[in-house]
């Protein structure tokens, strides 16, 4: 269904359904901070309500506009301010339909969608088709109008741009009168909605329709699913009959009846991840038997409901912004968020990528953000959905304090850096330590046992054994761990350090001529340019890169002697 119709529907339920973990927890804020958060949000729902009905251009996806509205929904509650808006109020058009366009109530899980089928009786199902809901009307089988939907009771008059859409049947075989209720949506190509999601389908036929003039050449690309007929037979099984007959063969295509919850699980998994002619997001179930078309309103009615797909973006509330220092100094931000699901994934924890990137972002806690999962499975951030009427100061790290040869000790204000050399020093790139990842370093750290970056080398039994929570077992698997490390080549132990790539150059057996090389002997190795020359250069020069070397050799580490 297109947007407005979700947005009408079911705002209770929504924001019931739709809310994180937390959300039954109010926000312990003073009123002046709650009303500004509240017009805060009522505003920027404002702002994408106008846009979508004004213009045609929806700004963000159904996931985030759910949220945020059932967001507000549960502030106002909280702090007892006015009812939620209709966000409707700037759809309404001018022209009347002649039967109301119903919306739909939507069934969260598997539970709801099992008591709903409970005592109903043929109940049919369909792919909930991603489009634009419109009214067509039909006179002896002449096309006389085209209503978009609006509020439901009222909608625009698209009746000139929907008659260069060829999806839309000018003259029907027959010669009857009709009303129907359809959804104008994006052809497709084998559309997989599992993989693809719905590449902002309904936006694209929103955006057109919205148009004084509807380009011949997009008219084509724009398809039509009648969905129902409510004037039309007594029987879901009649009306599907008459509307091939009529030509609207998609209409018994997609539709199947269902008895039982697993009859409506399985066309609901079949639709997500089978090809498809349009964009889809859920399913919808519908009684056979409802009433007469006349008594029908504009607000969801009990004979039908939708079971929408898992939202492909989810909205948190940004806790805490903190930086994460890498081994070669690179500053990545992270935001802290209050849990949310995605995919049956808890994410609370987000990277930025780049410092430069939050700096333009100015992201700050109390924030809304919108997230996803990139690939299906790396969270990712999308954008700022409304920002926190109060600005909370965020400390960043000096950039300038950072870099390439940096924090070779755990110092204050050291300590990420220090510990990703530590990752780096243990991991694949290194020395590929068994049983040693960032666990075993912190808690090392944390005992005082590790202040330098080589300090591990000496530690004995007796001082393991002293570590709260390592146990003797896990001591002894540890030590011979460490132990490895010696046996380690020359080249791996240059390389864990954290020596620059040096591509396939090699590096020999001796630190004292490795040392010796100049920017003139790295730029004469095939790959290394002048930049990674002096970089190199320049590590191998570090005093205290030099001072790891004679740690080294001090322990009898070979090619360091």
């Amino acid at each position: 269904m297109m947007l407005a119709t979700l947005r009408f529907i079911g705002t209770f339920i929504v924001a019931l359904l739709t809310l994180n973990a937390h959300a039954d927890t109010c926000p312990d804020w003073p009123s002046i901070r709650a009303q500004q958060h509240l017009a805060t949000l009522s505003q920027q729902l404002k702002t994408w309500d106008d846009s979508y009905h004004r213009r045609g251009v929806s700004l963000v996806t159904d996931a985030v506009y759910d949220k945020s509205r059932a967001r507000l929904e549960h502030w106002r509650r909280c702090f007892d301010a006015t009812p939620v808006d209709n966000p409707l109020h700037t759809a309404r058009g001018k022209v009347w339909h002649p039967i109301a366009q119903t919306g739909l109530q939507k069934l969260p899980d598997e539970q709801a969608v099992n008591h709903w089928l409970k005592n109903r009786q043929g109940v049919w199902i369909q792919p909930k088709v991603d489009g634009v809901a419109v009214t067509l009307v039909y006179e002896q089988g002449h096309l006389q109008q085209v209503i978009s939907r609006g509020d439901g009771e009222k909608g625009q008059d698209w009746t000139p741009g929907a008659r260069l859409i060829s999806a839309i049947p000018k003259q029907l075989p027959l010669a009857v009168n009709a009303v129907l209720q359809g959804e104008l949506y994006w052809r497709m190509s084998g559309h997989v909605q599992a993989t693809s999601g719905s590449l902002n389908a309904r936006s694209t036929v929103a955006g057109l329709m919205a148009r004084h003039d509807l380009p011949a050449e997009h008219a084509h690309d724009i398809g039509l699913f009648v969905w129902d007929w409510p004037d039309g037979p007594d029987t879901q099984t009649e009306r599907l009959q008459q509307l091939s007959a009529l030509g609207f063969i998609d209409s018994l295509t997609y539709s199947h009846p269902v008895e039982q919850l697993e009859h409506a699980q399985h066309w609901r998994q079949h639709w997500h991840n089978s090809p498809l002619p349009f964009a889809t997001d859920g399913v919808v179930l519908r009684q056979s038997q409802r009433p007469a078309a006349k008594r029908w309103q504009a607000k969801p009615p009990n004979w039908a409901a939708a079971w929408k797909y898992p939202h492909a973006q989810a909205i948190s509330e940004v806790r805490k912004v903190t930086f994460k220092i890498g081994r070669t100094g690179r500053i990545t931000p992270l935001l802290e968020l209050t849990p949310v699901r995605l995919d049956d994934r808890q994410i609370q924890r987000i990277s930025l990528g780049s410092l430069q990137r939050w700096q333009t972002l100015d992201i700050r806690p109390g924030d809304h953000v919108a997230i996803s999962l990139a690939g299906m499975t790396i969270p990712r951030f999308d954008h700022v959905v409304f920002r926190a009427p109060e600005r909370i100061e965020v400390q960043a790290p000096d950039p300038h304090d950072f870099h390439a040869l940096s924090c070779w000790q755990a110092k204050p204000g050291c300590e990420s850096q220090f510990l990703a050399r530590l990752n780096w020093l243990s991991g694949k790139k290194g020395l590929d330590l068994p049983f040693v990842g960032p666990g075993t370093w912190e808690k090392l750290i944390q005992a005082g046992k590790i202040s330098r970056l080589l300090d591990w080398l000496t530690l004995n039994p007796a001082q393991l054994a002293s570590i709260t929570g390592l146990g003797e077992r896990s001591s002894a698997r540890l030590l011979k761990s460490l132990h490895t490390a010696r046996q380690q080549s020359f080249e791996r132990w240059v390389k864990a350090l954290g020596l620059p790539p040096t591509g396939d150059s090699a590096l020999g057996q001796s630190w004292q001529a490795l040392v010796a090389r100049d920017t003139k002997d790295w730029m004469a190795e095939p790959g290394i340019g002048p930049r990674r020359a002096e970089q190199l250069s320049a590590f191998l020069r570090d005093p205290d890169v030099r001072a790891l070397s004679q740690e080294l050799q001090a322990v009898g580490i070979a090619g360091f002697d």
